[in-house]
């Protein structure tokens, strides 16, 4: 079995209400995300729930990449 992630998600900034696509950077599941918007790094924290990180004054949550699981071997 493999997992591996997409290298886009949505984050949504709190402050504004608003949610864009971004490129994932780098990602440990339950642990961390960066994620790239308009050439600005945002790094988040896993909190439970979603990722939280703030930029720029502004608070940002996202619930990561979607992870994808290929079974391999027999059967397939």
């Amino acid at each position: 079995m493999k997992i591996f992630y997409e290298d886009k998600c949505y984050v949504t900034c709190t402050d504004k209400d608003m949610t864009v696509e971004a490129e994932v950077s780098n990602h440990k599941p339950n642990d961390y995300l960066t994620v790239v918007i308009a050439t600005n790094k945002i790094h988040m924290k896993w909190n439970g729930k979603v990722f939280v990180g703030n930029s720029q004054g502004l608070e940002f949550t996202s619930q990561g990449p979607i992870e994808h699981i290929i079974k391999e071997g027999r059967g397939i």
